[in-house]
């Protein structure tokens, strides 16, 4: 059983958080989850480590970003990317205080180590040793069409920016379930591909009940505005991953491509069919990529690291 606790954050927040594996494994993999979801949607990838290290060299640790899940709810003006940044700088403190880290983040996951990166430079180069990024960019909106034509896309961005405003200051409140249910094929059509488990759909739509208004209206302006490509590029040094689903409507190909340009070591997975959350429709190609990672930085020492691995197994 993963154990679960929370962080206290400066400003009163408090962070869900859940732990596998040994406190002194030799790396510590934090998994991001994406906008409106929580630590959940990384179920998969948590079992799939979890028996595969059985208790050696990884620790997973997933958290529900503020907000979300069940982690507390916060200030408006604290609904930022630049937050989510500073956040995950003080989880690591918290729960991998020492050792290589592998950052693996699920879009809006994706753009908070993005963020790290950029305003935590040094404290992110002494811990990071690997990256994963599913689903996610690094351009804000550029890509975003939604699959639509440019003129409708921009009809429905105006609209969501609309209403993202609106939600921002409905504080804590949740979206009531009877209408998240209406919404169901809404929410299956922008986020998954061809193919969708209908489990995987109430645990998405779980997560999005549980997400306070204020969370999903609030983090929408940074989202669209964040261009970290430049950051990116000064971290082509580490083992890294991406991937992304062919009928990716939110965040499509050209997004995980650019991120590819900017790291060109970047193993670049495209899945066929796929829409935009990878962990639940893809599930083995995300095991692999990010066992992948892991395996590359078990075997080899990172440089500027406290506790790197020198090598590994079980992964």
């Amino acid at each position: 059983m993963p154990e679960r606790f929370e962080v206290a954050l400066p400003d009163g927040v408090r962070l869900n958080v859940e732990a596998t594996g040994p406190a002194d494994a030799q790396v510590t993999a934090i998994l991001l989850h994406g906008w409106t979801l929580d630590g959940r949607a990384w179920h998969r990838q948590v079992d799939a480590l979890t028996a595969a290290s059985a208790g050696g060299p990884v620790r997973v640790v997933t958290y529900d970003a503020r907000g979300h899940g069940r982690s507390s709810c916060m200030a408006l003006p604290t609904a930022t990317l630049a937050q989510l940044g500073d956040d995950l700088a003080a989880v690591l403190d918290t729960v991998a205080p020492v050792g290589p880290v592998v950052l693996v983040g699920h879009s809006m996951g994706g753009m908070t180590i993005m963020e790290y990166a950029h305003r935590h430079p040094a404290h992110f180069a002494a811990r990071t040793a690997g990256l994963v990024f599913v689903s996610t960019t690094a351009e804000g909106h550029t890509h975003t069409v939604y699959g639509l034509s440019p003129r409708i896309a921009r009809l429905i961005r105006l609209a969501e920016t609309t209403g993202a405003g609106v939600l921002a200051r409905c504080g804590s409140w949740r979206t009531p379930r009877t209408l998240l249910n209406a919404l169901q094929p809404s929410i299956r059509w922008m986020l998954f591909g061809d193919r969708c488990d209908p489990a995987d759909i109430r645990l998405v739509t779980s997560a999005v009940a549980r997400a306070s208004l204020r969370s999903i209206g609030g983090f929408r302006a940074s989202i669209g505005t964040q261009h970290r490509l430049d950051t990116l590029a000064a971290l082509a040094h580490l083992p890294a991953a991406a991937l992304v689903g062919d009928r990716d409507r939110l965040t499509p190909p050209p997004c995980a491509e650019s991120i590819a340009a900017a790291l060109p070591a970047t193993e670049l997975t495209v899945c066929p069919g796929a829409g935009h959350m990878l962990m639940l429709e893809r599930p083995d190609e995300v095991n692999a990529a990010l066992t992948g990672v892991l395996r590359r930085v078990l075997a080899e020492p990172t440089p500027g690291i406290h506790g790197a691995a020198s090598a590994g197994t079980g992964v």
